[in-house]
C-alpha cells in the first residue's frame, strides 16, 4: 500500500469512529455527516491503491458508490426509504460479486463459502424472514429474501477468492446486515446500531483492502 492510500485509510477509520460515536450517543447531525463521509473517504482509498486489475477496481468502486447511496437512504425518515436503501445495497453486492469473480476464485473454496452461508441462512435467515412476514410490513418479505440471497452469494464469492481481506470483509458485512435485520424485525438491542456500523465499516474496509 502506498503512503497516500495508507493516509486516506487512516482518515477513513477516524471518520468511521466518529460515526460510531455519533450513533452511540445519538448525535444525529454528526451521524449525517460522518456516515456518508466514511464511504466517500473509502472510495478515495480504493482509487489510490496500486491494483492489478482496473476492471475489479471499477466493480468495487461501483459497489462503494451504491453503498454510499444506500447509507443515505437508510438515514432518511420514512419506511419507503428502507426499501430504496435495500435496493441500493443489493445492486452494490452484485457489483462486489462481479469484482470478486473477475478477481478469480477457487471452485472448492467457493463451494465451502456456499455451505457456510447456507448454514447461516438456515440458522438465522429463516427466523428473520418469519419475523418479516409476521411484522406490520409483510410485503418486505420478497425484497428481504432477494437481498439475503445476493449478499450470501457475495460472501461465498469472497471466500472463493481465498483472500483474507475479502473473506473477513465479506463476513463482517454479512454480520452487519444480519444485525440490521435482527434488530429491525426480531429483537431490538441497545447496542445494536453501534455494532451494525462497526461491522459494516470494517467489512467495507476489508473488501477494499482485498484490492491490493
Amino acid at each position: 500500500m502506498n503512503s497516500t492510500a495508507f493516509l486516506l485509510l487512516a482518515l477513513t477509520l477516524a471518520v468511521a469512529m466518529a460515526d460510531w460515536w455519533a450513533v452511540g450517543t445519538g448525535h444525529k447531525i454528526a451521524e449525517y455527516v460522518a456516515k456518508p463521509l466514511t464511504m466517500v473517504m473509502l472510495i478515495a482509498v480504493a482509487l489510490n491503491l496500486d491494483v492489478t486489475s482496473e476492471a475489479v477496481l471499477l466493480a468495487f468502486v461501483a459497489a462503494l458508490l451504491f453503498s454510499l447511496l444506500g447509507d443515505v437512504f437508510l438515514m432518511l425518515p420514512g419506511e419507503q426509504w428502507f426499501v430504496f436503501g435495500l435496493g441500493a445495497f443489493l445492486v452494490g453486492h452484485i457489483a462486489y460479486i462481479v469484482g470478486l469473480v473477475l478477481r478469480g476464485m477457487t471452485p472448492g473454496a467457493f463451494v465451502v463459502g456456499l455451505v457456510v452461508v447456507g448454514l447461516a441462512v438456515l440458522v438465522i435467515g429463516w427466523k428473520i424472514l418469519r419475523s418479516v412476514r409476521d411484522s406490520d410490513t409483510p410485503e418486505l418479505a420478497v425484497p428481504v429474501t432477494a437481498y439475503i440471497g445476493v449478499i450470501s452469494l457475495m460472501v461465498a464469492c469472497a471466500v472463493g477468492t481465498l483472500n483474507p481481506f475479502a473473506i473477513v470483509g465479506g463476513v463482517l458485512f454479512y454480520t452487519s446486515d444480519a444485525l440490521i435485520a435482527w434488530n429491525r424485525f426480531v429483537q431490538t438491542y441497545p447496542w445494536g446500531r453501534v455494532a451494525i456500523m462497526i461491522t459494516y465499516h470494517l467489512g467495507q474496509m476489508g473488501l477494499v483492502l482485498s484490492l491490493i
